[in-house]
């Protein structure tokens, strides 16, 4: 068993790093990629009649993706963004990148387009960033070589005065402070930490004890005990991932994941505030611990001690539980929309369910006999509120760091 479950673990972070490794393709000087809305009546018109006829006649080919109905698009323009170092104050409903210099954010002007696509327009501007985010009579925009601060001029005004502003004083200018996002360096630990963290709940190993205990007062042989216990665990482990692609596909979808990421940083604290309720008030009002006809029925299933009845009743156990273990969950979902592409988040949520199932695997391994089953489950049982203010101490310790995070 210890084997396989080796090659199981090895070959889930094998393929998370890899997922995590992806970014954005660059572009040549004679491509484009837009990103919009195509419900956006005026995104389109102004790529149709305004930006696609400009860069066509410059020769540069322009990739049009809509990020509402695909959403792998939104992440792909994240991605894009991120690799730029674009802050999200300068990321608009629509974002073009053009070649490895210009990226037009919003709606930029007719006049500009005609200035900023002339050859050598941008010499000694490694890249420029344009910001016009208004559809209906703008007034200003903001212009930002990556160096400094952005400066904002009147609509009217023309881009060489930047440009010519630029060239004078990049010598004193200051670089660009990175992107928001954040590397794999300083991400990987809060991801790996919040999921071991998150899986030392006592709902789903409370169910996991009930369970062991159970199968041990049958007299199953232990293989037998290890073979269904490691079914049970890995139902978990593809439960909680399944609740977590939809949530992050909800997140997506929205168009706002900054603002869902702030609510979601904001539930894990409302939710650490009822974990220490727990423990000065157990059972009182609204409480996490998992309850309902689902959750019984998870334990109806559980005891037939069966392959099929573990699957149903680990499943219904996960979604049962995830009212008492999620919020920590929902809070990093909401952080890895906004600091990660499609691809490499679902890495990272691969590696945050397996870092969750870890303390089940090692009491798995750990409980030799039904004493020690049944010391654990009496442990867990007798430490509930101690339990519930360590975990309510966690949950608002975290969402007070995302929340400085992503502000």
């Amino acid at each position: 068993m210890n084997r396989k479950v080796t090659v199981l673990l090895l070959i889930i972070l094998s393929v998370s790093t890899s997922l995590i490794s992806v970014s954005a393709a660059d572009l040549a000087e004679d491509e484009a990629i837009a990103f919009y809305n195509k419900a956006c009546g005026a995104c389109a018109k102004y790529i149709e009649n305004e930006l696609d006829p400009a860069l066509t006649e410059k020769g540069i080919n322009l990739t049009k993706n809509d990020y509402i109905n695909t959403p792998a698009a939104r992440q792909e323009m994240n991605a894009f963004n991120d690799n730029w170092g674009v802050p999200p104050e300068f990321q608009s409903h629509l974002a073009t990148f053009i070649g490895e210099k210009l990226s037009l954010q919003g709606h930029a002007p007719p006049t500009m387009l005609e200035t900023l696509l002339q050859e050598d327009a941008l010499e000694g501007i490694d890249r420029l960033l344009i910001y016009q985010d208004e559809m209906d009579n703008p007034t200003s925009y903001r212009a930002w070589g990556f160096k400094g601060d952005p400066r904002k001029y009147s609509i009217e005004t023309p881009i060489t005065k930047y440009l010519n502003w630029f060239q004078e004083n990049k010598g004193t200018l200051e670089p660009a402070v990175s992107s928001r996002r954040s590397s794999p360096k300083k991400l990987l630990p809060l991801i790996l930490t919040t999921g071991l963290l998150d899986g030392i709940n006592p709902c789903a190993i409370a169910v996991l004890l009930f369970f062991i205990a159970f199968l041990f007062s049958m007299n199953r042989a232990k293989a037998e005990l290890a073979k269904v216990g490691l079914l049970y665990i890995g139902v978990i482990y593809l439960t909680y991932l399944g609740i977590g692609l939809g949530i992050l596909r909800a997140f997506v979808f929205t168009g706002a994941e900054h603002l869902m990421a702030k609510i979601g940083a904001g539930l894990l604290l409302v939710l650490g505030l009822v974990n220490i309720k727990d423990y000065f008030w157990y059972g009182k009002w609204f409480n996490l611990s998992p309850g309902g006809i689902f959750h019984q029925k998870g334990k109806d299933w559980l005891k037939k001690a069966t392959l099929p009845s573990t699957v149903v009743g680990a499943f219904f156990v996960g979604l049962c539980t995830f009212p008492c273990s999620g919020g920590i969950y929902v809070a990093i979902l909401g952080l890895l929309s906004t600091q990660t592409t499609y691809w490499s988040g679902l890495g990272y949520m691969l590696l945050y369910n397996l870092a969750f199932v870890v303390p089940l695997i090692v009491i798995l391994l750990g409980v030799a006999n039904k004493r020690t089953a049944g010391r654990l489950s009496r442990w867990q049982a007798g430490n509930k509120r101690e339990i519930k203010l360590v975990t309510g101490l966690i949950m608002i310790g975290l969402s007070i760091g995302i929340l400085i995070w992503l502000f």
